[in-house]
């Protein structure tokens, strides 16, 4: 027994490989050690001290459990299995280990209270999800209890879900309305400890988020219907009478406007006095928000022959982006110069939902993207600095050594410019990772030893106090010679934050970061990625 796990391993990297095409692609150090280890622990009520593990983890093969009271660990057990210990009263601290394929292995702490006494001073705390519509969230803490049973109350719903004492559960109703929960505290001993509430699962009608920020475009690139981040086409109607039977209201969250049209059976949009043009145009986007709402038809009417639609199923409580193709219409016929009106249509009938951010917009054939090196004529790149900096694209007054190219960044860190003064450029399309995660920045600076910080920021995230973003990260590097052109190399995955899957959509240099500037000046060109 005591290879078991060994053997298991083995096995499963036997499968590995045999799944491969490719032996040379399977990067098995790659894998990472098992992650979002948890583990329920549950006790008899006879007394016995007898408790169960069941451990839970993403990218596991095998458990094993040191009990914590000194007697041998468990042998190795396969993931959805459990295990049994029998211990004395008492407090004692286990862990558990779970290991990958690889043999990484990933440990916790889980303390065990096995108390032969009965819990006292149950507390229950349930609340709605600001959120989520009909969800639930229920938390229990006692005295010398291990684990709690909840049984929420819903219809063909009997088997109760087991928690570990002072640890929350949720639960999503099938309807709004009010349920009796019952929560069951539960130690080692024969007597439980009950506490019965009833709750009403709200549903939530209205968005508790804004939607996503529509990214940077060039004005060229967008006929904006209703968004706040473009330009909208003047004198818009959205509520014509058509004889539909909804109402129209301009909902407002946190200062954020947003359409809301109640029971919706069939909606205009009519554009007063003028026709767009959206054949040049790749896609019109809208964002969609319901909780009953099951999928709307979104209709383009031309001027000269007709409408046409294309139905989008949405998601509730959460907001459904939609991108359609231009084509998708022009495919069925449709003339897309002279768009005059919008129709939507919903399904079923009689629903709720809220709408923003209507616009068309096509994908520029060049875009202020990685890398950049600021020598189209057809791109602006609006650097702006902060801080009693200044920053613009100027011709490069140094064609010599690494950078000979005609067009530069030019940052004039100003005397007494704030020590954390800078310049900063939105990106219009967010990089591709998997194309480099480390950045290369050609700096000229007057002087060697110079802190360079780069920093990548999501303009859409959270803002903290000061009115910045949340989601970033900063990099720094240092100017080796003076008066002349150096590339400076920025390993983005030292910073601590850092994911790939984040949609990084500005740019931020602050040369001679963390001192007051004293009037001189800095150039940067060609930030691209690299390996």
């Amino acid at each position: 027994m005591k290879k078991l796990h060994f053997i298991i391993s083995i096995f499963v990297f036997t499968i590995l490989l045999s799944c491969s095409s490719d032996d040379s692609n399977l990067d098995l150090e790659g894998l990472s050690a098992p992650t979002n280890i948890a583990v329920l622990t549950t006790v008899t009520q006879d007394n016995s001290g007898k408790v169960t593990f069941t451990p839970t983890g993403e990218g596991v093969t095998q458990y094993k459990i040191n009990y914590g009271d000194g007697s041998p660990d468990s042998d190795y057990f396969s993931t959805g299995a459990t295990t049994t210990h029998t211990y004395k009263e008492g407090v004692y601290k286990s862990k558990i280990i779970a290991m990958g394929v690889t043999g990484k292995t990933t440990e916790i702490n889980k303390d065990v209270i096995v108390s032969f006494k009965s819990p006292e001073n149950l507390v229950v705390v349930i609340t709605n999800d600001v959120s989520v519509s009909k969800k639930i969230t229920v938390k229990a803490t006692a005295d010398f209890a291990l684990f709690y049973d909840v049984y929420f109350g819903e219809p063909g719903t009997t088997t109760p879900v087991s928690v570990n004492n002072g640890e929350s559960v949720s639960f999503t109703y099938k309807e709004a309305g009010t349920y009796t929960v019952r929560i069951v505290s539960k130690s080692a001993a024969i007597k439980t400890v009950e506490h019965t509430e009833q709750i009403t699962a709200i549903l939530i009608v209205n968005p508790t988020a804004s939607a996503p920020t529509p990214p940077n475009r060039l004005d060229a690139n967008v006929i904006s219907i209703y968004s706040s981040k473009y330009k909208d086409v003047e004198g818009t109607d959205f509520n014509p009478n058509w004889g539909q039977s909804g109402t129209l209201s301009e909902f407002e969250l946190a200062g954020d406007k947003m359409l809301n049209y109640t029971n919706l059976n069939y909606q205009g949009i009519e554009l007063k006095g003028v026709t767009v043009d959206v054949s040049a145009m790749d896609y019109i986007h809208m964002d969609i928000w319901t909780a009953d709402l099951e999928k709307l038809d979104i209709f383009l009417i031309s001027k000269t022959n007709g409408e046409k639609a294309v139905s989008k199923n949405l998601t509730a409580n959460q907001w459904t982006s939609v991108d359609i193709p231009i084509s998708a219409f022009t495919s069925q016929g449709l003339t897309v110069a002279d768009i005059f009106q919008l129709k939507l249509v919903g399904t079923p009938a009689g629903k709720n939902v809220f709408i923003d951010n209507i616009y068309f917009y096509k994908l520029p054939a060049q875009s202020v993207s990685l890398p950049l090196d600021f020598e189209s004529a057809d791109l602006t790149f609006g650097w702006g600095g902060f801080g009693n900096v200044d920053a613009s694209v100027v011709t490069n007054p140094n064609k010599t050594g690494t950078n000979v190219s005609d067009k530069v960044v030019k940052i004039d860190k100003k005397s007494q410019a704030e020590t954390w003064g800078g310049a900063s450029l939105n990106l219009e399309s967010t990089p591709d990772f998997s194309k480099g995660t480390k950045i290369k920045v050609n700096v000229w600076s007057p002087k060697a030893g110079v802190d360079i910080l780069y920093k990548m920021e999501v303009s859409t995230s959270p803002k903290d106090g000061n009115g910045n973003p949340t989601v970033f990260i900063e990099v720094h590097a240092t100017t080796t010679v003076a008066n002349a052109w150096n590339v400076l190399t920025f390993d983005l995955t030292s910073a601590a934050d850092f994911s790939a899957n984040n949609k990084y959509d500005r740019v931020i240099l602050f040369p001679d970061f963390g001192k007051a500037g004293t009037g001189d000046t800095y150039y940067f060109d060609d930030i691209k990625q690299s390996n």
